[in-house]
């Protein structure tokens, strides 16, 4: 209790979801993961250790995005603290959220360094550790509650591009129909997610910069909602891109495909 005292007031609560957070996800990671994707995928024992280690890490990321995405949706609709007041609304359920998010970001970082050799990323972990910082400012200063969920949607993309890896991995055919549904499925929710809400951050920025709220925030607050904001959003043009030319290409190769067998047809006929 004389610990919890001395810290700054609403971090209590904070501070324990990141702790449970990190040990659900690490228990999803070493144990759950393998156990059920046993149960539900029988190619899934058949892969080499290697292939094992993404496969889990990406079930845990897919469990990841599903909870804090939905729970995102429903304070960005719901919550009236922080849809009142998107600088200063304070939000239990909303410092939960981001606790949630930064236990999972500090696990996952942990099994890449563990791992590095089979699933070390240098973006991931730039994009790690910047949501990382930004939340950290959220959670400690209790400011932001609601930049920081909003933030959160992206993850809701995440599912699909996750998706993307488990067909692949499971040697689905390219132009099936769960691999193009899906591919379709990941460049739009990816656009949506987190393109398309690049534009409604910043006017909201924009419309603060200047007033009381905003000043109210300090130099550090300030600086750190843009910076940490710009870092993630130059990544995320920068997959949308890739993710863009991955899935044209593969629906011309589609479009080509059929137009050569509706003339193979033709000429048999």
């Amino acid at each position: 209790m004389d610990a919890l005292s001395g810290l700054p007031a609403g971090l209590s609560l904070p501070a324990s979801t990141v702790l449970a957070s990190f040990c659900v996800f690490q228990l999803l990671f070493h144990v759950v993961s393998s156990w059920f994707s046993a149960a539900v995928s029988p190619g899934f024992n058949s892969l080499s250790f290697e292939k094992k280690i993404e496969w889990n890490s990406r079930v845990v990321s897919t469990c990841h995005s599903l909870v804090v995405g939905i729970l995102g949706l429903y304070i960005f609709f719901f919550d009236e603290a922080t849809i009142s007041d998107p600088l200063w609304g304070n939000s239990s359920l909303a410092k939960v959220n981001i606790g949630i998010a930064s236990g999972y970001l500090i696990s996952d970082l942990l099994v890449l360094l563990l791992h590095w050799k089979v699933i070390g990323d240098k973006f991931f972990v730039i994009h790690h550790c910047t949501a990382l910082y930004g939340f950290s400012v959220i959670l400690r200063e209790g400011l932001l509650q609601y930049i920081g969920n909003f933030r959160l949607l992206a993850e809701l993309s995440s599912p699909f591009v996750n998706q993307r890896w488990f067909l692949e991995t499971l040697k689905y055919p390219k132009f099936s129909r769960a691999n193009v549904a899906n591919g379709v499925l990941m460049t739009a929710a990816f656009f949506l997610a987190r393109i398309a809400a690049i534009p409604p951050m910043y006017r909201l920025l924009y419309s603060v910069v200047g007033t009381e709220a905003y000043a109210r925030l300090g130099l550090l607050a300030q600086v750190s909602w843009v910076g940490s904001c710009l870092v993630l959003d130059v990544m995320n043009v920068m997959w949308m891109v890739k993710i863009s030319r991955g899935c044209l290409k593969v629906l011309a190769l589609l479009r080509d495909q059929k137009a050569r067998g509706r003339l193979q047809n033709g000429k048999l006929d």
